[in-house]
């Protein structure tokens, strides 16, 4: 990691804070002149990275023109990044006064994902999900037919003892959810002995649903440092002596 990756990680983590403690009425209120300066001075900072990341992509070897490098890389995934978090830092100063500035600021906390590029951590994770996305789609599409499922069989069950919750498919969606996440906040619960047979086999099939997708990513992810270890460790031909 460079000099310069650190300037830009510590600058990261500054803007985040400040966008947590501007949160606090009464600090903000009392300390809101320094919040803008900061917020302005990181705007600065990271329209300033990002132009020198879109002039400097040029000088990468491969082919095609300087402007053509520039274009594909303001397509990336982290060009698109970088490019969001100054526009949702810059825009309220642009604007003042629109009501969407709130929403704006709270965005600012995106700038966490410029830390992609810096993160083999979050690379390889990255790189495990895409690797694996058939294998989440299937268990993604598992969970909504379990969620449809177990929200439909309350709704048989419960609909007519409890209307208010389990009146409708949708009304008995949030107790699928609720109970499918292992959440079970209690708020809502099947009171029948029919309700709570079926209640408890959405229970047992929420505790799968949750582990398969941890697995998945798991088994992936392990792959992926391991991958990165061997490339790291030297080979033997190389740790031999003529």
């Amino acid at each position: 990691m460079t000099g310069a990756d650190r300037v830009i990680i510590i600058a990261i983590l500054a803007s985040v804070v400040v966008a947590i403690i501007g949160t606090e009425t009464a600090f903000a209120s009392e300390n809101r002149s320094a919040i803008l300066w900061a917020e302005f001075g990181f705007g600065i900072f990271f329209l300033a990275e990002y132009a020198a990341r879109l002039w400097s992509v040029a000088e990468r070897p491969g082919p095609g023109s300087d402007w053509a490098k520039r274009f594909v890389w303001i397509r990336s995934f982290f060009a698109l990044v970088d490019l969001f978090v100054v526009v949702v830092t810059i825009v309220p100063f642009l604007l003042p006064g629109a009501p969407i500035l709130r929403l704006l600021r709270l965005f600012r906390l995106a700038a966490l994902l410029k830390f992609g590029r810096f993160s083999m951590a979050l690379r390889a994770l990255g790189s495990a999900v895409i690797e694996r996305r058939y294998d989440l789609f299937v268990t993604g599409a598992l969970g909504l037919v379990l969620l449809l499922g177990g929200a439909t069989a309350l709704y048989w069950a419960e609909g007519k003892v409890q209307p208010e919750a389990f009146g409708s498919i949708p009304r008995a969606m949030w107790w699928s959810v609720i109970t499918l996440t292992t959440v079970g906040y209690g708020d809502v619960s099947p009171m029948t002995p029919l309700g709570k047979v079926l209640a408890a086999v959405v229970a047992v099939g929420g505790i799968g649903l949750v582990a398969m997708p941890t697995g998945i990513i798991a088994a992936a992810f392990s792959d992926a440092m391991q991958n990165y270890r061997d490339r790291l460790a030297p080979s033997d031909d190389e740790g031999t002596m003529p």
